[in-house]
């Protein structure tokens, strides 16, 4: 782990729990239920017959990168003066200007593993970034200049080549098949003490702290220089690869994370093959369907992603996904909250056929797209301009004063319909709404001006929450207003 990344420290981690309580064996045989079994712990295990197996497989990883080497202060402000007012030749009594020497900088340090034997070594994206030079350090203190096959940013993952044969190396496990509570031993170079052993459990099995990765939580002791290092079950196969902490002191905490191994090994096929990683793109923005929402749309329970907005020209608008609706099921596969649909997406083939399906006003439906390649996505915010309100004018009953956009606001922002928000007061202020913002629909029903609006508020049941779709800049959401207590 390098110091420049501090080990790409988590600054703070918030989880939660629920305690459980198991009834005494009294109470569950009256309830017909069998008491739950108790595992009796025998001993604890020893892993020096592990470690010596895998051990010489793991490596030190030290990065160098080469920057000019500067003058005195001033100096460069002087050959400037010189070239101008003398050309590229100095004045007599002064030498020539000095060509500027590189040097070389040690960045970091950091872990690796060897899984081939003609040497491929997987370590983390970070790293090796920025570095002109990598030197590889195995247990027998033979060293080698490795190459950068290629690294990924988003799963934190690089392969690197050395040229060599005959090498140890670390065979891999499958994480799909871990179990929370099973013992795993992690190896690295922390603060640079080559091939420092710790051990502990697994944690959680998908702990989601990124985009793209459920990581495999853990409470091994990682510190920094352990970036890049294998994790390793009692079967001496790799099944992730240490990456972060979770931390406040920029230290060991208790709790650590490693990119699974199954992951890890997709994106290595793809950097070998063609040096980078291709991942699928939908066009879509997405939010978090909270509860109240889900009620309000008649949904039921909080699931799948919120479409807030719709990429122009992208698969999802080719296919006729629209904003507001509520993502369900990406080739048949559940989406239970936000995370799972990038994921999901992200392995799909580019020019791939994949079918998702959405709830749009009261029903579901299937919508075929077609996947492309997941690239930078940038957009320039549109807002429209509110007025305000003529002076004695009342809001609504949900707490708003409206207008009907003009052909030209809805052009410009590539809306069928919606109303402007003026000004927003009471329940709807409270609730988050503000002047700028354009309501697209109320609960399941489109929104085309503010006579219909009002119609469509008019036939609420005061006593239930109503779901606005609103769009702010390029987002968009459902904004519940509760009713009045």
């Amino acid at each position: 782990m390098t110091s420049k990344t501090a080990s790409f420290i988590l600054s703070a981690l918030l989880a939660s729990g629920a305690a459980a309580f198991l009834a005494p064996p009294a109470l569950a045989a009256a309830a017909g239920a069998a008491p739950v079994p108790t595992p009796v712990v025998t001993g604890l295990p020893d892993f020096s017959d592990l470690i010596d197996k895998v051990g010489p497989a793991v490596v030190n990883i030290r990065t160098t990168e080469r920057a000019r080497a500067r003058g005195a202060p001033g100096e460069e402000e002087m050959q400037e003066f010189l070239r101008r007012f003398f050309g590229q030749q100095a004045p007599r009594g002064r030498r020539s200007p000095q060509p500027q020497q590189e040097e070389e900088v040690t960045r970091g340090v950091g872990s690796g593993f060897i899984v081939s034997e003609d040497g491929i070594v997987l370590t983390n994206a970070h790293v090796v970034e920025g570095a002109d030079e990598v030197t590889i350090t195995l247990t027998d203190r033979r060293e080698f200049k490795a190459k950068v096959l290629g690294a990924d940013r988003r799963s934190d993952v690089a392969v690197l080549k050395l040229n060599a044969g005959n090498l140890p190396y670390l065979r891999i496990g499958d994480s799909s098949r871990i179990r929370v509570g099973e013992w795993v031993v992690a190896i690295g170079s922390p603060f640079n003490l080559d091939n420092t052993v710790t051990a502990g459990i697994i944690s959680a099995k998908a702990r989601d702290t990124g985009e793209y990765l459920p990581l495999i939580q853990s409470d091994v002791a990682v510190n920094p220089g352990n970036s890049g290092g294998p994790l390793i079950n009692m079967r001496g196969e790799v099944i992730g690869i240490n990456s972060q902490i979770a931390t406040l002191s920029g230290a060991y905490n208790g709790i650590s994370f490693a990119v699974p191994i199954d992951e890890v090994m997709r994106v290595a096929d793809q950097i070998k093959k063609t040096g980078k990683v291709t991942r699928g793109r939908l066009g879509v923005q997405i939010s978090e369907v909270t509860r109240d929402v889900a009620e309000s749309l008649g949904l039921g329970k909080a699931r799948g992603a919120e479409v807030s907005m719709v990429e122009q020209g992208g698969p999802a608008e080719k296919g006729g996904i629209k904003v507001g609706d509520i993502i369900l099921k990406f080739n048949g596969q559940p989406i239970e909250t936000t995370r799972d649909l990038p994921r999901l997406v992200g392995a799909t083939k580019v020019g791939a056929r994949a079918t998702v399906t959405v709830w749009r006003r009261g029903s579901q439906l299937d919508v075929p797209v077609t996947i492309v390649e997941l690239q930078d996505e940038k957009s320039t915010p549109v807002r429209p301009t509110p007025k305000k309100p003529a002076p004695g004018a009342a809001p609504n009953v949900l707490g708003l004063n409206l207008s009907n956009l003009s052909a030209e606001q809805r052009r410009e922002l590539g809306a069928e319909g919606g109303v402007l928000v003026e000004e927003a007061q009471g329940h709807a202020a409270t609730a988050g709404i503000r002047a700028g913002d354009v309501v697209l629909q109320v609960n399941n029903s489109p929104v085309a001006d503010v006579a219909q609006f009002n119609g469509l508020v008019a036939k609420l049941d005061p006593k239930k929450p109503v779901a606005l779709l609103v769009r702010r800049d390029n987002v968009t959401q459902y904004v519940v207003i509760k009713p009045r207590q």
